[in-house]
């Protein structure tokens, strides 16, 4: 039986990263992934500004830069209260959130993963492809059987991290719950391409009858665009024609460059799923640590599933090489720091569905009041900075229910 420092399953962004972080740190590492290509799954494609700061710690942003990453440096939020050309005037600057980060970081996720795989095995970590993962022990002495060309082998490790998403094998193995929220609204993701008239620095979101859209360019002519609708419109963009249907949606009256969009042609597969923010209390049990999407996520309405994994894979590699020996590893501090950082997100996504997501007269009143408040109280937004600058950077009576009713106006209503 082969024996390991560390085997990760699960070889996208998560377990690359945190792969060739430490092989670089001289351990040995099994990396196994199931795909043998990597394709278009519609996630993962935006870093947040904090986000950007992790990868820059783990020294991986060269890497990225190099294999195609495109910074966006402004934002514009457009909707049907207001008027399109004072919304383009008042965009905001995605530079001021961290230092030396002119903002967001966009890459086409089968590129990101590749690149991050391949850096893992340049840097010394075994890497397998087409592997399907038979059993996985936890434990005192951690083990993991899988099918590669059609042997099946066994391997061992002294930590075994989970780095295999949302239907995680590991996390199943070693019992640790997954918590979940009622889902709100769908969300569907399309590539599309040949987007010659939207420039390519800037994100836009939107709300506009029952239709709220994001839109976030990756350059050269390609944006990654985003849909949600209401839960009861399950089959709304179904069909072989539903990825026109989709991009034709995009035609609104509050955005006006959206008509860049709908000119464009779809450049892969529209995929539709319920938002959900999803957690477990304790990402690590004996002998194993889950990392990314294996360990829960945030409601995709904020796009933070990058940045969250990259501050996971930081935590985690940071634990490893401060300890030599690995004989006493303590994961705790990374459970609460998680803990607390999702809980936060959980609350601006919550937030952010009710403004962004949610349709009908009373919610295109509330975001009409919220726009006319917040040009007179800028702070009603504040919590917006926890996606751009990190939910650690704002103060803990911004994530109560006092501060919720002041932003959607409940306190105005009550009164």
């Amino acid at each position: 039986m082969d024996a390991y420092d560390l085997i990760i399953v699960g070889g996208g962004i998560g377990g690359s990263a945190l792969a060739t972080v430490m092989a670089q740190a001289g351990r040995s590492v099994l990396l196994l992934e199931q795909s043998e290509v990597y394709e278009d799954r519609v996630r993962g494609e935006w870093i947040a500004p904090w986000g950007v700061a992790e990868v820059r710690r783990l020294g991986l942003y060269d890497l990225l830069m190099g294999a195609g990453g495109h910074h966006i440096t402004r934002h514009v939020t457009c909707d049907e209260t207001l008027d399109p050309a004072a919304a383009e005037a008042s965009a905001l600057p995605l530079g001021i959130f961290k230092e030396g980060v002119p903002g967001p970081l966009c890459l086409g996720h089968p590129s990101h993963c590749q690149t991050l795989f391949e850096a893992a095995v340049a840097a010394g970590a075994v890497g397998r492809r087409g592997v399907r993962v038979a059993e996985v022990r936890g434990g005192a002495a951690p083990s993991v059987s899988f099918e590669h060309d059609g042997v099946l082998r066994e391997a061992r490790a002294r930590l075994l991290v989970g780095a295999d998403g949302r239907t995680s094998q590991v996390r199943d193995a070693v019992g640790i719950p997954l918590h979940q929220d009622t889902p709100h609204h769908w969300f569907a993701g399309l590539l599309v391409d040949g987007v010659d008239g939207w420039n390519p620095e800037l994100q836009a979101i939107g709300t506009e009858d029952e239709f709220g859209f994001l839109a976030f360019p990756q350059g050269q002519g390609r944006v990654r665009v985003y849909g949600g609708y209401p839960l009861h419109q399950m089959r709304r963009f179904k069909g072989p024609d539903g990825p026109r249907r989709f991009l034709d949606a995009f035609a609104l009256s509050c955005s006006p460059n959206n008509r860049a969009l709908v000119a464009g042609r779809p450049a892969g597969p529209l995929f539709a799923y319920v938002n959900a923010d999803s957690w477990t209390e304790r990402p690590y049990a004996d002998g194993v640590v889950l990392v990314g999407d294996a360990a829960g996520w945030n409601d995709p309405i904020l796009g933070l599933g990058l940045s969250i994994t990259y501050r996971d894979v930081r935590i985690v590699s940071d634990i490893l090489k401060a300890e030599a020996e690995w004989t006493a590893l303590d994961f705790e501090p990374y459970a609460e720091e998680r803990a607390e950082r999702l809980r936060r997100l959980r609350f601006v996504a919550k937030i952010q569905a009710a403004l962004d997501m949610e349709f009908g007269e009373a919610a295109k009143a509330r975001r009409r009041s919220l726009f006319e408040r917040s040009a007179r109280e800028p702070g009603l937004k504040a919590h917006a900075f926890a996606v751009m600058a990190g939910p650690e950077t704002l103060p803990p009576e911004l994530f109560t229910e006092q501060h919720r009713a002041r932003v959607l106006g409940e306190q105005e209503e009550a009164a």
